[in-house]
């Protein structure tokens, strides 16, 4: 396993807490360790992005315009990133975007020029993990409270936090760690 090119994050309750449906950036606030976690990929020249579920866009409670404001908030605060993908779609609309579904994750690979493959989406939740899955790229699974013990059963990798998610990242290309265990 080669250290990846490209580590794509979910948003809410990843890099930033999450507020339901936010479409006010003045509520953005990072999570724990955020700052640093980014920062030490950024050193090692590792891309960065962002592929997010937003289906109160599909709801009618956020706008695009909503979503691409707090995404800039996310971005004035954690950033630059270098891309962002997110589905507007409602679990209901089928469609291939929202996750657990890959294409949030091929659109990032797509844009930034690297294979799906040598990509690993950092998130919370199973949909987190799934996306990577179905796009052959790696899951690290970040728990939060509103992640269900069935999902961090299933995870590939769990770490308790962002920056030792970073930490495995980084090393895996050494050492691999086994499903469900700390890093």
């Amino acid at each position: 396993m080669t250290r990846p090119a490209a580590v794509l994050f979910d948003r809410d309750d990843t890099l930033v807490e999450d507020v339901p449906y936010n479409a006010d950036p003045r509520k953005v606030r990072p999570m724990p360790g955020a700052h640093e976690a980014l920062r030490t990929l950024r050193d090692h020249g590792i891309l960065l992005g962002v592929v997010s579920n937003q289906s109160g866009v599909g709801r009618g409670l956020l706008t695009e315009a909503d979503v691409r404001a707090v995404n800039a908030r996310v971005d004035a605060l954690l950033g630059p990133f270098d891309v962002w993908v997110h589905c507007p779609h409602t679990p209901e609309d089928g469609c291939g975007c929202r996750k657990p579904a890959p294409g949030m994750v091929f659109e990032a690979a797509h844009r930034l020029g690297v294979p799906p493959g040598h990509c690993v989406v950092v998130g919370d939740i199973g949909a987190d993990m799934g996306a990577a899955r179905a796009a052959g790229a790696r899951g690290v699974l970040v728990p939060t409270a509103r992640t269900l013990p069935g999902e961090v059963a299933a995870a590939p990798h769990v770490c308790p936090d962002l920056m030792s998610a970073v930490r495995h990242v980084l090393r895996a290309d050494r050492a691999p760690v086994s499903p469900g265990s700390p890093a």
